[in-house]
């Protein structure tokens, strides 16, 4: 890992918006999808786009579903090789959130070949290869196109039992809800872009979005996980709401109890925050229903955009602990319980 020290090419020059911090805002998103013609769907599709999953999963025979999924962005970070690092990171994400475990990936890359120079570009690409190796799975391939901005990630496919397949939408209601990363990588790569950034803070948002979400694999064995999501580009609200929106439910969730990367907090308080948390907030935050008296710095961290960010899981209050457990083995020393599933609509932050 290197410190964010000043180099002769930033790589978020050359973006917008860096990370899952530029999806199109959700509420643009809903508009264009709704124009979308609803068809007869096969049989084997087991999650499609009746929902707002992390991927689609086809039914291959009585043991094995395909689990399919596609994840870029423009830069978060100014080094190359981590930029590649926390783009494989995030696209494989989406394989474990539903369950499954990754078996390959093709490269998605777009370069300004005028602008980078050969040697950045291939750091890129071996900053994705090493996040693929510690997944234990080829890039196979891929696709390439010279474009004005930046843009790497991963087409991840993954297999999964078709009984265990963790949906965002089979959440139950006194379901308790366990994050399993801190948030604020938003905050920090704002901070970041204004050169602002402590090489302590920049340290803490590479381990947070370089760290494979890896514990979804074993939780879809657990009976009591009833629904699982990773949280990126709409925030801790944005991606609960999905929850709650598919189970037909509401959410409680208690602030003191999430999670923060420790210089996030500070950045927030300071007034820094991305366009995208605005976004988000003007998307969806007819939806939520905040503590009395809430500044809006504790507000934008629950509509940061995370980048690779944590497994969510609902699950029964009687599986919380081996939930837990399966995070503390692999390493995910954060993961807490942030609140629960009740009946009703949106999400009450107490």
């Amino acid at each position: 890992m290197n410190a964010p020290i000043a180099a002769p090419i930033r790589l978020t020059q050359f973006s917008s918006g860096g990370g899952c911090g530029c999806k199109i805002a959700p509420g643009v998103l809903t508009e264009l999808l709704a124009a979308t013609p609803i068809r007869a769907l096969p049989k084997d599709l087991l999650v499609g786009t009746e929902s707002s999953d992390d991927a689609a999963v086809y039914r291959l025979n009585d043991s094995q579903a395909l689990i399919a999924t596609t994840d870029f962005f423009t830069p978060i970070v100014d080094d190359p090789y981590d930029f590649g690092r926390i783009a494989a990171t995030n696209a494989l994400s989406d394989i474990y959130a539903m369950g499954g475990r990754p078996f390959m990936a093709l490269a998605v890359v777009g370069m300004p070949l005028d602008k980078l120079p050969l040697e950045v570009i291939q750091k890129i690409l071996a900053g994705g290869e090493s996040v693929c190796a510690e997944a234990g799975i080829p890039i196979a391939g891929g696709h390439s196109i010279d474009v004005l901005e930046p843009i790497y990630g991963l087409v991840a496919l993954g297999l999964v039992h078709p009984d265990r397949v963790k949906r965002n939408d089979r959440a139950q209601a006194g379901d308790v809800l366990i994050l399993g990363k801190p948030l604020g990588v938003g905050i920090l790569s704002a901070a970041l872009k204004k050169g602002a950034l402590s090489p302590s803070g920049y340290a803490q948002m590479i381990a947070a979005t370089t760290k494979l979400n890896t514990p979804g694999t074993p939780l879809a064995e657990l009976p009591g996980v009833h629904a699982m999501t990773d949280i990126t580009g709409f925030g801790l609200a944005g991606h609960l709401l999905e929850i709650c929106r598919g189970s037909k439910l509401g959410a409680q969730v208690r602030y003191a109890d999430l999670p923060f990367i420790d210089e996030a907090l500070h950045w927030a308080q300071q007034g820094t925050v991305t366009g995208a948390s605005e976004r988000n907030w003007s998307g969806y935050g007819k939806e939520i229903r905040l503590l009395e008296g809430m500044p809006d710095w504790q507000r934008a961290l629950l509509t940061d955009p995370q980048t690779s960010g944590g497994l969510l899981v609902a699950c029964s209050a009687d599986s919380e602990a081996e939930v837990l457990a399966e995070f503390t083995k692999h390493g995910f020393d954060a993961a807490c319980r942030i609140g629960r599933m009740v009946a009703g609509r949106g999400i009450s932050v107490e």
